[in-house]
């Protein structure tokens, strides 16, 4: 598993960023509420990151806070029919705290 990504912001668009770490770039999804906190590229970021291994793809999701991380894989793992993509739309349409308000009334 990957945990974290710790290097620098090469590209930035909404829906995913290339961070580049030792040498490596990696590609990596996101959602609009992480992409609204990233840094003018080229600087240094962190994000959390989730790693899907499909058959066809290795696919690595990222986050800049714990709390998106924790909805996207609580998404991911509990609700049928709701995959990585439905999970980051949902984190691109509202918060963390707004879609636990949702959900509790």
């Amino acid at each position: 598993m990957i945990a974290y990504l710790d290097g620098r912001l090469v590209k930035a668009l909404p829906t995913q960023v290339e961070v580049e770490v030792g040498g490596i770039g990696y590609e990596v999804f996101i959602p609009m509420s992480t992409y609204d906190q990233l840094p003018v590229p080229p600087a240094g970021v962190r994000l959390l990151t989730h790693l899907v291994v499909r058959e066809d793809a290795h696919l690595l999701y990222g986050f800049a806070t714990e709390e998106e991380r924790s909805l996207f894989r609580l998404l991911i793992h509990s609700v049928s029919g709701v995959g990585p993509r439905l999970a980051l739309a949902v984190l691109s349409g509202m918060s963390v705290r707004s879609f636990r308000a949702a959900v509790v009334n």
